[in-house]
């Protein structure tokens, strides 16, 4: 898809909500992740997947102490652009040592004990603050199942449509959009950023569209496979369709992934509205360029995201950015999804778990 985005290169532009996190408030979050991280000690096998028990029961349990300044700037986006830009946690640059190659490296890092990264507390800070947003899971198909995921650009990578690429514009997308139990909130949270490289955000609540527009995007048409972060060997399953277009307390809301969306497949109708929606998502297109230390916290329900093209390093100083999911309890989607597979994917949802066991 043609876009423009690439080119657009504003810093916190004025559409996007800010929330600021006072200095002691920040300092407040980082200095509990590293008791807890000092507490449980850093191993290989608690930093796999960050889904040891004892890791888990301490951030349940405290992340209720975080300043309520915390907990009020960790709450959904509140404007129809929805998103949040939240500013920002204290963080040196030398404290992290170098950007891994890939997300296995960086696991593999934060599990080493000694090693000068303080990625291990920095995993630890990203569960606390989306804890105090809802419930933070990840996925067994994805990142080995960790609960946050390393954004770092990898070598061999660099075009494809994943958030190891790089070079290649990553076109808007729901994330997980192929499945039901997607999340409701993608919290973002940048350690490193020195191009000032884009993330790029469009709200549905903000495009416009006909009656016929809506309808027809409203049915369900065309499956979304998942994409190569999963692995491969998808398109031999059952494939859906689902439906673009969707309504929560009678505003819109967005299914959206075309770059894994057989588009070819549908009738002239259909891609004539999908089209022009695409059209206006980046018409509505606002870039946010994360400094160290702020978050982006994205209605997974309402905005798609993506990421202008940047030349990677490969040197230890490139993009490095800690994904977690976060279910918002509160939320509920169409009754008609619960029908879908979801290819297969299973989430991780430890957080479920305990809070089911204290029942």
């Amino acid at each position: 898809m043609k876009s423009v985005l690439s080119e657009r290169k504003t810093f916190h532009p004025s559409e996007l909500e800010r929330r600021e996190l006072p200095p002691a408030a920040g300092a407040a979050v980082r200095t509990l992740a590293n008791e807890i991280a000092v507490t449980v000690g850093p191993s290989r096998a608690i930093a796999t997947t960050l889904g040891d028990p004892e890791l888990l029961e301490h951030i349940e349990t405290r992340y209720t102490e975080l300043p309520e300044d915390v907990h009020h700037a960790m709450r959904a986006p509140a404007t129809a652009a929805g998103v949040t830009v939240i500013g920002r946690l204290p963080l040196g640059d030398t404290e992290l040592g170098q950007t891994p190659m890939d997300w296995r490296q960086a696991a593999a890092w934060a599990g080493e004990p000694g090693r000068t990264s303080s990625s291990f507390a920095l995993d630890i800070t990203m569960l606390l603050l989306a804890r105090c947003a809802g419930e933070p899971f990840g996925w067994q198909g994805q990142q080995g199942g960790r609960l946050v995921n390393n954004i770092v650009p990898t070598p061999g990578h660099e075009r494809e449509q994943s958030g190891a690429s790089s070079t290649a514009l990553l076109s808007p997308h729901t994330e997980d959009a192929f499945h039901p139990l997607r999340a409701n909130l993608l919290m973002l949270g940048c350690l490193r950023n020195p191009d000032l490289v884009g993330t790029t955000v469009s709200s549905v609540r903000r495009v416009e569209l006909t009656a016929a527009q809506r309808d027809r995007l409203s049915r369900r048409e065309l499956p979304i496979l998942p994409d190569v972060s999963y692995g491969t060997g998808f398109p031999n399953q059952p494939s859906p369709p689902v439906a673009t277009l969707g309504r929560d307390q009678g505003q819109l809301t967005l299914r959206f992934d075309p770059a894994y969306t057989p588009l070819d497949d549908a009738g002239p109708e259909f891609r004539s509205a999908y089209d022009h929606l695409a059209e206006e998502l980046e018409r509505v297109c606002i870039t946010a360029a994360l400094a160290p230390g702020e978050l982006l916290l994205v209605d997974n329900d309402v905005v798609v995201h993506g990421r202008v093209p940047f030349t990677p390093r490969y040197n230890g100083t490139d993009r490095w950015l800690k994904r977690v999911n976060i279910r918002l309890a509160q939320r509920h989607r169409d009754a008609s999804e619960a029908a879908e597979t979801g290819y297969g994917q299973r989430v991780v949802a430890p957080f479920h778990t305990i809070r089911g066991n204290r029942r």
